[in-house]
């Protein structure tokens, strides 16, 4: 089947900048956070424009396409990845809100929408909308985005709670420059703060309707093929960024390979050692495995959005046990080739031990966690209730 021309064009941009985009690696750690020419490079690709809606002027990429080109993105930086998983995932997460808010959001030619799903703010219902206070962690690409996407709790005057998201320019918040960390070094996640900020109606909804993609006062619903599940299509994304991660990698080892033998043995080209090869072939195969394994929760979604249905409880809690599994399959790639590479890999300017790095850190947010997903995928493989509602 032939590709979409968007997709080619994207796809075919980001293959060119690959050797960049590795390159920046050490000045992005050293800056903790994406320099200009990364985040430049992705946006003349259209990289930023995948999730937009066409009607907007977007490209509207399915999420098959999407995660292509995450993956993509990840061979030649896992932090770019990482804000890029964030930024579209979160575009994506837009549309769900009602038309006025989405002429507001996609005003421009592209878009870029942080987000931090902990609901460790306030918001007080007043007249049109609500007033916003709170600090949110980990805010992936707050200090290069347009918007931002947080998660707080309302109190209702019968002393019930009830979780809300809402969107608001990034310029209405505030950031504590305090991302120092040893892996994910340069997705700049720093914590950020709203005080007294007001957010009209049309920018909030409940958790609940957002999760289940049941928000009102949109016309983009329906069998439009990009209704996706929430929680699903961030975690589909999150797997695309840990197989591409995997498959640079890959790629690096083979690349610092000629020449190379084994230190203090007669072994003088080390792709000769049987082990080097066992080893090349383990990771190759989790690789592809784990790329196997994303198209059968890729083709799942795509036929539930095309029928405008919703994956059932089950097919959630399955895809959240499988695109973690995918993603420790990647991260048990990059941990084979990185200890196969010798002492020299730990320098900076090996890009290989950034990329373990990073996926050793990626693999420690909340969303990978490998047993918890795997506990959830493996109840309803026991035909017993998920006993969550975050699917």
């Amino acid at each position: 089947m032939a590709m979409n021309e968007d997709l080619v064009s994207v796809l075919d941009a980001v293959k060119s900048i690959v050797p960049t985009l590795r390159e920046n690696g050490v000045e992005a750690e050293d800056r903790r956070w994406l320099p200009e020419e990364n985040l430049q490079l992705l946006e003349k690709a259209g990289v930023f424009r995948m999730a937009m809606p066409k009607r907007f002027g977007g490209l509207d990429l399915s999420l098959a396409e999407q995660a292509k080109v995450i993956a993509e993105v990840g061979r030649g930086c896992p932090s770019s990845a990482w804000v890029t998983m964030v930024w579209v995932s979160s575009t994506w997460t837009a549309t769900l809100y009602p038309d006025k808010a989405q002429e507001e959001i996609f005003s421009g030619d592209s878009v870029r929408i942080s987000s931090a799903f902990a609901p460790t703010g306030t918001a007080v219902p007043t007249e049109g909308g609500y007033i916003l206070n709170g600090s949110w962690k980990f805010n992936t690409g707050c200090r290069g985005a347009d918007w931002n996407f947080t998660a707080a709790m309302i109190e209702h005057p019968d002393g019930t709670h009830e979780e809300i998201m809402a969107v608001l320019p990034m310029s209405d918040m505030t950031i504590t420059d305090d991302w120092h960390v040893s892996a994910g070094t340069a997705t700049g996640s720093a914590t950020t703060h709203a005080k007294d900020v007001f957010v009209p109606a049309h920018h909030v909804t409940t958790f609940e309707e957002v999760m289940f993609s049941a928000t009102g006062d949109r016309s983009n619903t329906g069998a439009t093929g990009r209704n996706y599940g929430l929680l699903g299509f961030v975690m589909a994304e999150c797997a695309a960024v840990f197989i591409g991660i995997a498959q640079g990698a890959y790629e690096l080892f083979h690349e610092r390979l000629p020449g190379r033998g084994i230190t203090y043995t007669n072994w003088t080209d080390q792709k000769l050692h049987p082990l080097t090869q066992i080893q090349v072939a383990t990771a190759r195969n989790k690789i592809d495995a784990a790329e196997s394994l994303s198209a059968r929760w890729l083709e799942m979604m795509q036929t539930r959005a095309d029928a405008g249905e919703q994956p059932t409880l089950a097919e959630k809690a399955i895809v959240r046990g499988q695109t973690a599994f995918a993603a420790q399959l990647a991260k048990e790639a990059v941990e084979i080739l990185h200890n196969a590479s010798g002492g020299s890999v730990i320098q900076r300017s090996v890009h290989l031990q950034r990329f373990h790095r990073d996926i050793q850190g990626f693999s420690l947010h909340a969303l990978a966690q490998l047993n918890a997903n795997l506990e959830l995928q493996g109840r309803v493989l026991l035909d017993l209730d998920p006993d969550t509602d975050f699917l």
